[in-house]
């Protein structure tokens, strides 16, 4: 309606010569408008939606360039490290006024044998077209086809060692906006990957990028079969200890799924080494927790109605104590991979993608404990905080609020595990990144 009176104001309905003629034109141009409106909601599903949405709508914020790029060496390391260091290079590039060129991951966990890494491309793990559809407006991501090569790529070396601070880091970047630099259509940064790249950017900025990775749909069918077994183990459970039929009816009736605990149990070798370690140097004593330790603080929690399935996020190849589901509380029925019978899912799939699973797995958890040294533990937390913001939920001290998140390794007011959510206010990402026992409930 807005569009047929602007057009009336024009006076397209009032010309005196062939009034036919222009009535027809008229209502094609109105056509026209129209389709090119709602297209998007038009489309046949989200995919086409997203596809639309990237190609046809112009950039709200000009600045991000679809014809100049920035490349950035193969990331590496665990799944949350590669995770931080792609979302610290879509900042780069914000800043940079540039599109991201595509990277690869690395499939495989080697730390050194560098020669040993399997490269994956991102679109194999997360969603592409998504991506830039949820991010739309703060970063963009583009492939290598979109790169024409009519200049050499100009080269920014990444700076090294002590003498390499923030601030100058900060100041190699700011040369690099404008000026030559925007002779070159691509500006390749090498040296240390981007994970051990000086930190300019607030949490906030990182949790936006998280939130526009979502995984590919092949990985996310994997996700719900898990989550799926965890919760029908839970079914069980209630079954066992005789929840009368009337609680389950009306448990069905209103289609609440069967809620679940996850625990992050980091007592594989390797890490028990590291922590170790890292206590003796830092002279804290709240980074390593036993199994024991671990169980006896996940039983003080009461925000669950027992029984209740735990399931055990631990990588299985890197333990030695094969015996993590025994030894809990009444009333808490502890599943790890084997004994839930998912192995086969895992099994057929690289270091990252089974670690995507998991990550996924506790992140939808109904309550989630983890260690707050641990990267992964950090970056779920990270996940369930900005749902909560999202939610208008910015504490979850002295209630149930859902979403709830724990960390084991640091005793709480009451004795029982620390209630944890992200201090979104955070100026950078060193503590999610290296871990503190400086966590509370807002």
């Amino acid at each position: 309606m807005n569009i047929l009176l602007e057009l009336k104001h024009l006076k397209l309905f009032s010309l005196p010569a062939r009034p036919v003629i222009c009535k027809g034109l008229l209502i094609v141009i109105v056509l026209v408008v129209l389709r090119a409106t709602l297209s998007p909601f038009l489309a046949i599903n989200s995919s086409e939606k997203e596809e639309f949405y990237e190609s046809t709508v112009p950039d709200l914020f000009p600045g991000i360039r679809r014809d100049k790029f920035v490349e950035v060496p193969q990331i590496i390391w665990g799944l949350n490290n590669q995770k931080i260091a792609f979302a610290r290079a879509c900042l780069t590039a914000r800043f940079l006024n540039r599109s991201l060129l595509m990277p690869s991951l690395s499939a495989s966990l080697f730390y050194k044998e560098v020669d040993l890494l399997q490269p994956i491309d991102f679109d194999k793990v997360f969603d592409f077209n998504k991506f830039n559809a949820r991010c739309h407006g703060f970063v963009r991501l583009a492939r290598y086809s979109e790169v024409s090569n009519r200049s050499e790529p100009m080269k920014l070396q990444k700076g090294s060692g002590r003498r390499w601070t923030v601030e100058r880091d900060l100041d190699q970047l700011q040369q690099f906006i404008g000026g030559k630099a925007d002779d070159s259509e691509v500006i390749e940064i090498v040296g240390k990957h981007p994970f051990l790249w000086p930190d300019h950017w607030p949490v906030k900025d990182y949790a936006k990028i998280f939130d526009c990775m979502v995984l590919v749909p092949e990985i996310e069918t994997e996700v719900v079969k898990v989550i799926s077994k965890i919760r029908e183990a839970g079914q069980r459970a209630r079954h066992e200890a005789g929840i009368s039929h009337s609680k389950q009816r009306r448990d069905v009736s209103t289609n609440l799924p069967i809620p679940y605990v996850a625990v992050h149990m980091r007592i594989e070798k390797d890490w028990m080494i590291h922590c170790k370690k890292w206590e003796q140097r830092s002279k804290s004593h709240e980074i390593c927790s036993s199994k024991e330790e671990i169980i006896h603080k996940v039983s003080q929690i009461t925000d669950l109605r027992r029984p209740v399935v735990v399931y055990l996020a631990v990588a299985d190849s890197l333990l030695e104590d094969d015996s993590i589901t025994s030894g809990w509380r009444v009333g808490m029925v502890a599943y790890e991979k084997k004994k839930l019978g998912v192995t086969d899912i895992y099994d057929r799939q690289p270091y990252l993608i089974k670690s995507a699973i998991d990550f996924e797995v506790c992140s939808r958890a109904d309550v989630f404990v983890g260690n707050s040294f641990s990267t992964f533990s950090n970056l779920v937390v990270l996940s369930r905080t900005e749902r909560l913001y999202n939610l208008g939920k910015a504490s979850s001290c002295g209630e149930n609020i859902g979403l709830s998140s724990y960390a084991y390794n640091v005793m709480g007011d009451d004795g029982g595990p620390q209630r944890w959510m992200t201090d979104m206010s955070d100026t950078n990402l060193q503590r999610l990144s290296y871990g503190t026992n400086n966590v509370s409930c807002h």
